[in-house]
């Protein structure tokens, strides 16, 4: 019976344990992204930011999902760090001192940036 007990009590708490840890994934619009250089750059900004387990962007669609753990970090950080590497997130807007260090096709098509046509 005490074996049971308890077995039943270890079992209940791994399931608490696991629902603290719930991974959320968002999407969030990126609309300065403008080429592969753009994605590499918040990728791999991104998944050096605890909590964060994946990213895609796409910078076609200008839209930016994400995938965290819910107990280690929350939205507004993902979007800070977005911002910090010098790319606009939903209504988080650019740091202007990281946006200045982008190269040019990555900077605003309005500052001379975007893809260049030939």
């Amino acid at each position: 019976m005490k074996r049971t007990f308890f077995l039943f009590a270890f079992i209940l708490g791994l399931l608490s344990m696991a629902n603290a840890q719930k991974a959320q994934t968002v999407t969030i619009k990126t609309p300065t992204v403008q080429c592969e250089s753009c994605k590499q750059r918040i990728e791999s900004s991104l998944l050096r930011e605890e909590g964060v387990a994946k990213v895609a962007v796409n910078y076609k669609a200008h839209t930016t999902k994400v995938t965290f753990w819910s107990d280690r970090t929350n939205i507004e950080n993902v979007k800070t760090a977005i911002a910090n590497t010098g790319y606009d997130a939903d209504d988080v807007t650019a740091n202007p001192e990281a946006y200045k260090k982008l190269p040019l096709c990555c900077k605003k098509p309005e500052d001379g940036g975007g893809e260049q046509k030939h």
